[in-house]
């Protein structure tokens, strides 16, 4: 995730980061612009046509649907962001249930041994289900020092958390804890798993692919036909004006399709691997 300072205006309009739509964008932009000189070139010169001309009246269409398509896209750029947001509160919700399964854990275990367990499983659980959901392979080196076995190819997270149960549960049947600690800790646990599942949610419902393809489309096809009816009021500056309107439009998409998925590797996703790493410190502090 990028670190910025949100009040430095001068950096946001002059620097351009890998980020930026605009170097996304920048091949078809030169694209749409020779297109929209060609056309302009064709209604003016070689065509010679006229203010009375019927194709005139498109831009009537463009005022009409450019109403429409700016719903569309506000739509889509709030849903996206609110996936993002979600998936945000799932992270800090980890945070806060780990800080307080540390601290029940420290005052309620005595044994320093079952201690030490619970101090390295609560941060792997959080550094697990960020490889669980960044798909990457969660590495062996994870688990050093942790009497743990995992099969990499079952759910990863369930197995960790089922780890942690059972040892919770050990001391119970050890008489170690009480029946309503045991249910206390339970709580915390079962917290774990119910964050696991939202992220899932969010990580595997994409945006329905219909809405998706026709955005894009749409966009594609209202750029397309701009040329045709500004050319006899703009000239050749309709190209900049036309490259400039897909920019904007092309631009909002491509944002909402980046943070849609906020647990990827783009440079605007949750750091979820950072977030997990605050996990591993703050137990580590308490326990």
């Amino acid at each position: 995730m990028i670190s910025y300072n949100t009040k430095d205006w001068f950096t946001f309009i002059f620097r351009f980061h890998k980020a930026d739509t605009f170097r996304t964008l920048f091949p078809i932009m030169i694209a749409i612009g020779i297109y929209s000189g060609i056309v302009g070139y064709m209604e003016v010169e070689y065509w010679q046509l006229t203010e009375k001309s019927y194709i005139k009246n498109i831009t009537i269409m463009h005022g009409m649907l450019g109403f429409v398509i700016s719903l569309l896209l506000v739509f889509r750029t709030n849903t996206a962001y609110d996936r993002w947001w979600e998936g945000r509160k799932m992270w800090g919700g980890l945070v806060n249930n780990s800080r307080n399964f540390a601290l029940k854990l420290a005052v309620i275990v005595k044994d320093e041994k079952e201690r030490q367990y619970f101090k390295k499983m609560i941060p792997t659980y959080a550094a697990v289900l960020h490889q669980h959901l960044s798909n990457d392979e969660t590495s062996l080196q994870l688990f050093d020092n942790v009497d743990l076995e995992i099969d990499h190819h079952l759910h990863q997270p369930n197995q960790v958390a089922k780890k942690m149960f059972q040892k919770v549960n050990d001391l119970y049947e050890c008489q170690k804890i009480s029946g309503d600690q045991l249910i206390i800790l339970n709580a915390e646990i079962q917290s774990f798993t119910d964050i696991c599942g939202a992220c899932e949610r969010i990580k595997n419902t994409p945006i329905p692919y219909s809405y998706s393809a026709f955005i894009k489309k749409f966009i594609f096809f209202y750029v397309m036909t701009l040329p045709f009816g500004y050319s006899f009021s703009l000239g050749y500056y309709t190209a900049p004006v036309v490259v400039f309107i897909f920019y904007v439009l092309a631009s909002l998409e491509l944002i909402a399709e980046e943070i849609e998925d906020p647990f990827g590797g783009d440079a605007n996703d949750l750091p979820t691997k950072k977030i997990s790493e605050n996990i591993k410190k703050h137990v580590e502090e308490l326990i």
